[in-house]
């Protein structure tokens, strides 16, 4: 449990230190390029979605991608949505608590996924306005490839 106390409190930094000043289609598009990109350096095959205030700015579906990539990231995106945190983040407070998303928040879990990709676009001082989703790998390597592009991203402005 320890170890999944420690995870969550790294969800929380994250949440905290991966925001932006502003957020345009630009920003998106090159957000998005960048997330195809390094997985196509890594040879991993993804879908990618970039919504700010429910506008899909951005969508891509790698070779190897299905159509239940997009039902995976409308769900997670659910997730961010309605509370404001990760999708990974509230899966691991989920376990944490024992429970499930359905059985905490009455929920349908056929329409909320409480799996790792989906994070946040939050504007400092504003709040979150919509979510950068990743689908295809597992959970986690979702939401690393999702969060290390934005980190590098911001690193450059």
């Amino acid at each position: 449990m320890a170890d999944l106390a420690q995870e969550i409190g790294q969800r929380e930094k994250e949440e905290l230190e991966l925001q932006f000043d502003s957020f345009s289609n630009e920003t998106a598009l090159e957000i998005g390029n960048m997330i195809v990109e390094r997985a196509r350096s890594e040879h991993k095959s993804i879908a990618v979605d970039i919504e700010r205030n429910g506008h899909q700015l951005f969508h891509h579906s790698m070779t190897g991608t299905a159509i239940d990539n997009n039902e995976w990231i409308k769900r997670k995106n659910r997730v961010v949505n309605r509370f404001g945190k990760s999708s990974l983040h509230v899966g691991q407070l989920l376990r944490q608590a024992g429970t499930t998303i359905d059985a905490r928040s009455f929920v349908d879990p056929m329409q909320f996924s409480a799996h790792g990709g989906a994070f946040p676009i939050t504007i400092r001082n504003t709040g979150i306005i919509g979510t950068i989703t990743v689908s295809g790998l597992p959970q986690e390597e979702d939401h690393r490839l999702a969060t290390s592009v934005v980190r590098d991203y911001l690193a450059k402005k």
